[in-house]
């Protein structure tokens, strides 16, 4: 049976320059803790239109993929898993920009009659 993966929570940031690190804590199944962090270069998240908001579940996501941690506590979430991700989102949008049902056009029929405007005798 396979050992359970180490849970991560994000403990807060902080800035370096022209970096953002992110600190997370890790609970492992026997519930001692680890301190992890990962930084991101806040120009190369501007260039792929990442948004700040988006960054802590993505370098989230960067400590669960890996395998095995091998004692490393610090990471670099790294232009190409930017670029990797924003492709994906270009490829999202543009799927659903195609799944979107192409608006009909207003039919000109006349306005019922309680809806028409009411002509006072002259």
């Amino acid at each position: 049976m396979a050992t359970p993966k180490m849970q991560f929570s994000l403990k807060g940031f902080s800035q370096d320059m022209g970096f953002r690190v992110f600190a997370f804590e890790g609970i492992a199944a026997d519930r001692s803790r680890l301190a992890f962090s990962v930084r991101t270069d806040l120009a190369l998240t501007r260039r792929y239109g990442i948004r700040l908001q988006e960054l802590p579940l993505l370098c989230h996501g960067l400590l669960e993929s890996c395998e095995d941690l091998d004692g490393q506590r610090e990471f670099t979430y790294a232009e190409a898993d930017m670029c990797q991700y924003a492709n994906r989102e270009a490829a999202r949008a543009e799927a659903a920009k195609q799944r979107k049902a192409p608006r009909r056009p207003v039919a000109e029929q006349p306005a019922p009659a309680w809806q028409q405007p009411t002509r006072w005798p002259e």
